[in-house]
C-alpha cells in the first residue's frame, strides 16, 4: 500500500447496514493503516467511567465528558490517549510525549509525566480498548459498503456531544452522505 492511499487520520462512519454490535453508528478515528492492517478508536463510546478513577494524573487533562470512552472491542484493558495540540505542533515542537498522527492530532505517551504535555494539550481523550483489522480486512469491509471514509476534523477526537458524533460528521458532508444523518435509529418504527 502506498502512502498516497493511507486513512490515517481519516474518520470511518458506519454504514446503517454495518450489522457488528461493536460498531453501530460508530465514528473511528484510524490512528494507522498500511499493509499490515488498521487501527483506530471509537470516538463516540462513552463510559461511566471517570478518567481519574484509571489515569488520575490525566484527569485534568481531559476534555469534557471527563470519561474514559470505549475505543473497540480488542484489548479493553490497555488505554490510548489521543490529543489535539493547536496548531499541530509541527517539526521540533511536538512536545515530548506526543506523536503526530495526522494534523493537530496524535498519540499521547501514557507513561510521561502528564506535566510535560499540559502546556500544549488543546484536548485529551482516553480509550480503553481499540478496532484493530488484519490486512485486507477493512479494503473488504470498505467494499462491502459497511463504512464512509470522510476526512476528520480536530474537534472530533474532542466532541462535548460524543452522543450526536455520528449524525453531526455525516451533516457536514458535502455529498448525498449529509442526507445519511437523518437515518432513523430503528427503521422499523419508520
Amino acid at each position: 500500500m502506498t502512502e498516497v492511499s493511507s486513512l490515517t487520520g481519516r474518520l470511518l462512519v458506519a454504514t446503517p447496514a454495518l450489522a457488528d454490535p461493536n460498531f453501530d453508528r460508530a465514528v473511528v478515528l484510524l490512528l494507522d493503516h498500511d499493509e499490515e492492517g488498521s487501527l483506530g478508536v471509537v470516538l463516540n463510546r462513552p463510559t461511566p467511567v471517570d478518567v481519574g478513577d484509571i489515569l488520575e494524573g490525566w484527569a485534568d487533562l481531559a476534555g469534557e465528558p471527563g470519561v474514559v470512552f470505549q475505543g473497540g472491542p480488542v484489548s479493553l484493558d490497555s488505554a490510548l490517549g489521543v490529543a489535539v495540540i493547536p496548531g499541530g505542533a509541527g517539526g521540533d515542537s511536538a512536545p515530548l510525549g506526543w506523536r503526530r498522527v495526522h494534523g493537530a492530532i496524535g498519540l499521547v505517551d501514557l507513561e510521561a509525566p502528564p506535566e510535560l504535555l499540559a502546556p500544549a494539550v488543546g484536548s485529551l481523550r482516553i480509550f480503553a480498548g481499540y478496532a484493530g483489522w488484519g490486512p485486507g480486512q477493512l479494503e473488504d469491509e470498505l467494499a462491502e459498503g459497511a463504512w464512509y471514509v470522510v476526512e476528520s476534523e480536530p474537534g472530533d477526537v474532542s466532541s462535548p456531544t460524543p452522543e450526536r458524533l455520528w449524525r453531526e460528521v455525516l451533516r457536514r458532508q458535502r455529498s448525498e452522505l449529509a442526507m445519511v444523518a437523518t437515518y432513523p435509529d430503528d427503521p422499523s418504527l419508520n
